[in-house]
């Protein structure tokens, strides 16, 4: 394997896989999210619209410039985005 183009026990040897940190982030990564990641793939399904309506929460807060009474916060998100 040394002096060889050929993969060896450590894989490509320009790229230093496995040993590259910026491969094993990639893995480590697609480990911890999986099952959201295959589910798109099976269903089309993403988090798009929790996503949006969390914008739309912010954008909300900042223009309420904070939130005191959390009641009515809660109330005016229910009738304004629901």
């Amino acid at each position: 394997f040394q002096g060889s183009n050929q993969p060896g026990p450590r894989g490509h040897p320009r790229l230093g896989f496995p040993g590259n940190s910026n491969f094993r982030s990639v893995i480590k990564t697609f480990k911890n999210h999986a099952p959201t990641i295959l589910n798109y793939f099976r269903r089309r399904a993403t988090n798009a619209s929790a996503e949006a309506f969390n914008s739309k929460v912010k954008i909300f807060r900042s223009q309420m410039r904070g939130v005191r009474d959390r009641d009515f916060f809660i109330f005016r998100l229910v009738k304004l985005y629901a």
